[in-house]
């Protein structure tokens, strides 16, 4: 695909009606279907795609990105309120509200203050696992409503083992149902990218209902109509909520952030993170407001918003616009299996379940493995507080990291009577006692040397106490009669080392 070049405005162009209608079209069973995992009616799941898409176009700076609700993001929020409210009730979504306008004030807060870089605090590592994790979570708890077992008590995965373990609770309808929503969804993304496997799903599924007189467990009672302005929320909960609330307003950025990078880098156009996250913290504050539920960024509708020509950011105003024509007549989706609606969700987050990604950490870097690994078991083991898997998570990245960076690498060759010390790492005030213990070590095991040479080329950084530390080791090997001397040291240290002496000026 060539480039296409946007202006800084991103003006309006005829394709992104098109594309933007296509995104609705699919959004519309999807919303449903996510509002279901976040233990929302389905109505709210409308909400949340309707005005919150028409205030972050306001805003974006991607041409592409298509916000809305998400699977990692309800899942997000289901573990949020689960412990605070009974799924569902009207307490319950008064504290979904109240969770969006947190995101959204903190993700506005982000952007205002230029603090995009907040985002990348969580490793690679980190988000694989909490990302395979959390698919496995989010497939298990479509599991009973998949086979049509009706299970309520319990934890996700213990609700997904009974109904796997007591086949006689299925029902034959529901699980050709599901099966077949998965297979459209994922066939129809190998056939055409364009075609809108979600609404064929859904469309199939809502057919068979009304044609058959389905009496499964269905969608149920939908109340159309417009949502409603409401600031009458559970404001005393606010302290309840600030820790999932900056959970959700990083980790559910992360996918907006790979989206906006990956087209521009594509488009070679441009691309501004901190404008994104207040794009995206005001979509969550007027989901906040009109009923909805914390959204964010979404892979798949982005890419297919972007296949159907869009060529501005005006493209998400046109299907929250769309969505919210529709809301009205949502009484229609009554009739749709909640199969379907399982199928919809297991399909989209199918992708985010990468084995080889996963098991291929061990190969690239074990401590790594050991961060995402430890991150997927805790977001099992935490279930359904995943927000603090995320956390603890990013402590064992940064654990691991500053392990690593407290013990700089020394590697050891001889020429002769010299003794050569190649330096890697980085030297810092955490670093500098390790690495003189370290530089006497190898310089008692070649007790016959008469010249060191301390290599530094190899150090990404220098710091004060580190450059100071040099100047000790080397002060300390000439007064043991030994020639001593730096080499190769780094542009950015020359300034500090010729301070402390290590090196003469010029």
């Amino acid at each position: 695909m060539s480039p296409v070049r946007h202006d800084p405005e991103h003006n309006f162009h005829a394709r992104d009606v098109l594309a933007g209608l296509s995104v609705a079209l699919v959004l519309i069973p999807q919303s449903m279907a996510y509002a279901e995992l976040a233990g929302m009616p389905g109505k709210n799941g409308l909400y949340a795609a309707a005005l919150p898409l028409v205030a972050a176009a306001f805003f974006a700076s991607s041409p592409y990105l298509q916000t809305g609700p998400g699977a990692l993001t309800a899942l997000l929020t289901l573990g949020a309120l689960v412990p605070l409210a009974q799924t569902g009730s009207a307490e319950y979504v008064a504290l979904a509200a109240l969770l969006a306008l947190l995101v959204g004030l903190a993700r506005v807060g982000v952007g205002l203050f230029r603090a995009g870089w907040l985002s990348y605090l969580m490793s690679r590592p980190m988000l694989t696992g909490f990302t395979s994790g959390a698919a496995i979570l989010i497939i298990a708890s479509q599991i009973p409503g998949g086979v049509g077992s009706a299970v309520s008590e319990g934890g996700v995965l213990a609700r997904a083992l009974w109904a796997l373990s007591h086949p006689s609770s299925w029902e034959l309808a529901s699980i050709v149902l599901c099966a077949a929503t998965v297979a459209i969804i994922r066939g129809g993304r190998s056939f055409h990218p364009l075609l809108p496997g979600v609404l064929v799903a859904a469309a199939v599924g809502w057919v068979f209902s009304v044609a058959t007189g389905y009496t499964g467990p269905r969608v149920g009672e939908v109340v159309g109509g417009l949502p409603r302005l409401t600031v009458d929320l559970p404001w005393s909960r606010v302290p309840t909520l600030v820790l999932p609330a900056a959970v959700i307003a990083l980790v559910g950025f992360a996918e907006a952030a790979s989206i906006g990078r990956l087209f521009a880098s594509e488009d070679r156009d441009r691309w501004d993170p901190d404008r994104e996250f207040v794009s995206q913290g005001a979509a969550n504050l007027v989901a906040g407001l009109t009923g909805g539920f914390p959204v964010g960024g979404s892979f798949a509708r982005s890419s297919l918003n972007r296949l159907a020509g869009a060529r501005s950011r005006w493209s998400g105003l046109v299907s929250g616009v769309a969505v919210l024509v529709f809301l009205p007549f949502a009484g229609v989706l009554e009739p749709l299996p909640r199969a379907v609606l399982s199928g919809i969700v297991i399909a989209a987050v199918w992708n985010l379940l990468k084995p080889r990604e996963f098991f291929g950490l061990w190969s690239l870097s074990r401590p790594q493995a050991l961060v995402g690994w430890s991150t997927a078991a805790l977001t099992l083991a935490l279930a359904p507080h995943v927000e603090h898997a995320v956390l603890l998570g990013i402590l064992t990245a940064g654990a691991v990291h500053l392990w690593r960076e407290l013990s700089p690498g020394v590697e050891m060759s001889r020429e002769g009577g010299t003794l050569h010390l190649h330096l890697k790492g980085v030297l810092w005030f955490g670093s500098a006692a390790a690495l003189e213990d370290e530089v006497f070590r190898c310089l008692s095991a070649e007790r016959d040397v008469s010249a060191m040479v301390l290599h530094c080329g190899g150090l990404g950084r220098i710091d004060l106490t580190g450059a100071l530390s040099l100047a000790e080791i080397v002060e300390q090997v000439r007064a043991a009669g030994l020639e001593a001397r730096v080499e190769g040291v780094p542009f950015h240290a020359r300034r500090v080392l010729t301070g402390v002496g290590v090196m003469d000026a010029g």
